[in-house]
């Protein structure tokens, strides 16, 4: 076939194959309605793959190639394995192996140690993903015990949305939780070909309503520094200045601290949060996985 044909031919291949499964295959919600078409529609595909709904549908109609990171991301959402998988990659002249794994990324000694003078201010490394690569006591003190998350799970994101008492520490919840599903838009556009993010966009879009909505309205953001109101099981609240200060040597990797205007009730908050997290709460840091 030419590269034409082998193009039209992956399009009717991905359409076939997401005719054979159901939402609920999927980990999707079943919407009750009578469907025009069998199995998944086209946006459905595209949101689990985190790839655009244009770009999906220009795949379908043998207008795009593909890279091999979508490829292995739509390989996984349409549970193609074995000839299927090597079929569909076969199609798009890629090699079916996938893209390279990107090295483990551990939090920066600069950062780490910088990190452990912090005694009397919450702080926390995220790294590729918003992956929590480390933090201090008083940052598990303020939002979760970091440590008894496993580490491939240790994900800002992920947490935020899927943990009720974190969800329930942010007096906006809201719009916090969709200025990082804006940051994390702009990490996809930065690193297209991490298999990490996709499946975690894939897991989050199909755990929670408002994620898949918010990752469809195509919102970026960057962060930098705000305002957040904690409602705190310790010490109530918490009116909190963020900022992030990046690594010189990592640009990937960001410093997240949180602290208070001395003087007011949350200075004092932090601090008795601070007592604390010293009799309840061990040294904790850990390197997350790349």
């Amino acid at each position: 076939m030419t590269s034409d044909a082998h193009l039209n031919e992956l399009g009717e291949f991905l359409k076939a194959r997401r005719s054979e499964l159901s939402p609920r295959e999927v980990g999707l919600p079943e919407t009750g309605g009578r469907r025009r078409v069998a199995g998944l529609r086209r946006e459905e595909v595209a949101l689990l793959t985190a790839i655009s709904t244009d770009y999906y549908t220009r795949l379908e109609q043998g207008r795009i190639q593909p890279s091999a990171s979508v490829l292995a991301a739509l390989a996984r959402v349409l549970h193609l394995e074995g000839d299927q998988r090597d079929y569909l990659f076969g199609l798009a002249g890629k090699e079916a192996g996938g893209p390279r794994r990107r090295t483990v990324q551990k939090v920066q000694p600069q950062l780490q140690r910088l990190l452990d003078d912090l005694t009397a201010t919450p702080g926390m490394v995220t790294g590729r993903r918003m992956d929590v690569l480390a933090w201090n006591p008083l940052a598990a003190a303020l939002m979760t015990d970091f440590s008894k998350i496993p580490e491939k799970q240790r994900n800002y994101v992920r947490v935020l949305f899927t943990d009720p008492e974190v969800r329930a520490l942010y007096a906006d919840w809201e719009t916090n939780a969709r200025m990082c599903v804006s940051h994390l838009r702009m990490q996809a556009a930065q690193y297209p070909d991490d298999p990490r993010l996709a499946a975690l966009v894939g897991e989050l879009s199909v755990q929670d309503a408002n994620f898949r909505e918010w990752w469809g309205g195509h919102h970026v953001a960057s962060r930098s520094l705000g305002t957040k109101v904690f409602h705190h099981p310790v010490v109530g609240e918490l009116v909190l200045d963020w900022a992030t200060l990046t690594c010189s040597t990592d640009s990937e990797q960001e410093l997240l601290i949180w602290t208070a205007e001395p003087g007011t009730p949350s200075y004092d908050g932090l601090r008795f949060l601070a007592s604390w997290a010293a009799t309840h709460i061990g040294q904790a840091g850990a390197d997350a996985v790349g």
